[in-house]
């Protein structure tokens, strides 16, 4: 994802997939897509990770989680440069379709 939208969400009585399905309608209503991706602090995704965790690049500090929301069809991952409560979101670049010339 090149292109993303920032979204903050601090309520906390609201879980993490309340907050993104809030940041998808937005992001859905102002762009006319839905979104494929979302970016979240590490923080964010430290109640939810188990299974869907895997290493990145095999390197052992480089840890990212993935999280898939099915409703919307988002894959969530962790990003050390997205500040807690904070949400980039947007369409995963390798699932956008080449459009015809």
């Amino acid at each position: 994802m090149n292109i993303g939208m920032l979204w903050f969400d601090n309520d906390p009585k609201v879980n993490l997939d309340t907050k993104i399905e809030r940041a998808a309608l937005y992001y859905a209503k102002k762009y006319g897509k839905n979104p494929t991706l979302c970016f979240v602090h590490p923080s964010m995704l430290a109640n939810t990770a188990s299974k869907n965790e895997r290493p990145e690049n095999g390197g052992a500090n480089s840890l990212v989680q993935v999280k898939n929301i099915s409703t919307f069809g988002i894959e969530v991952r962790s990003n050390r440069s997205v500040l807690p409560n904070h949400f980039w979101i947007g369409v995963n670049s390798a699932s956008e379709s080449p459009t015809a010339a």
